[in-house]
């Protein structure tokens, strides 16, 4: 329990009473609870959605953007601005690493927020238009998929820097932590949307998996910054491989 609660305290701003989950010990083994978390929001997320079904498709899709951003006090987004600024700069790896320490927005950063954005809140608008329940459906995997995604770059990549608030979780590399939370997604995905839920699921894998490659060219692993930054990613992914399917139900 105090692992849950750990991860729900640093991956979520919702209210966890008490002391429970506040070590750097209970942090160091809540990796493999992130896709716990995940479902947790996708639950709310899901249940958002649904309520917001007969709301105008643009108003919808910008009502779940705004709350899957306030989930995490949108602690992600800053990470993806920061991994922008460093690994699009074109500047050697140890100039990129400082890059990304440093709390200001640049161009690349902002500009990698934007395009995030418009990319969940276009495909959103596009999906709560569709019958069938596509709406929902997305919008439950879509915090899922960002925190599975999180757990696979960690388990792949090594830590970048030799200190940093990362280094707590490399204590113990969680590749089996991985594998659950790829099964979790894919036995979600199943169940929500059939034999597609396996094409959204192989979008995912892809999409993470490409990131971490590009992330291991730049700088050589994972930063704080690029979980964050694959997990913003990663929220895109179902949204934008159901809007752009030709195979959904019910068109």
């Amino acid at each position: 329990m105090r692992r849950l609660l750990a991860a729900l305290r640093f991956l979520t701003i919702l209210p966890v009473p008490g002391t429970w989950g506040t070590t750097e010990e209970d942090l160091a083994r809540s990796v493999p609870w992130f896709p716990v978390v995940g479902l947790l929001l996708a639950a709310l997320a899901g249940a958002a959605a649904w309520a917001l079904s007969a709301a105008p498709p643009m108003v919808a899709a910008a009502a779940v953007v705004v709350l899957l951003l306030g989930f995490s006090g949108c602690l992600h987004i800053d990470g993806l601005a920061d991994t922008a600024d460093g690994l699009l700069s074109s500047r050697p790896r140890e100039r990129a690493l400082e890059i990304m320490k440093d709390s200001h927005a640049g161009v690349m950063g902002v500009t990698a927020i934007v395009c995030v954005l418009l990319l969940k809140f276009a495909a959103l608008a596009a999906l709560a238009s569709f019958p069938a329940g596509e709406f929902w459906r997305a919008v439950l995997l879509m915090p899922l998929a960002g925190r599975t995604a999180l757990v696979v770059h960690m388990a792949i990549l090594s830590y970048a820097r030799p200190d940093g608030l990362g280094t707590v979780f490399y204590r113990r590399r969680p590749r089996w932590a991985a594998v659950w939370a790829a099964a979790l997604l894919a036995v979600v995905a199943w169940n929500v949307l059939g034999w597609r839920g396996a094409i959204v699921w192989s979008a995912c894998m892809v999409a993470a998996l490409a990131f971490s490659a590009f992330v291991y060219r730049r700088i050589g692993g994972a930063t704080g910054d690029t979980c964050g930054a694959v997990c913003e990613i990663l929220e895109v992914v179902p949204a934008l491989t159901l809007a752009l399917s030709p195979l959904g139900e019910g068109r």
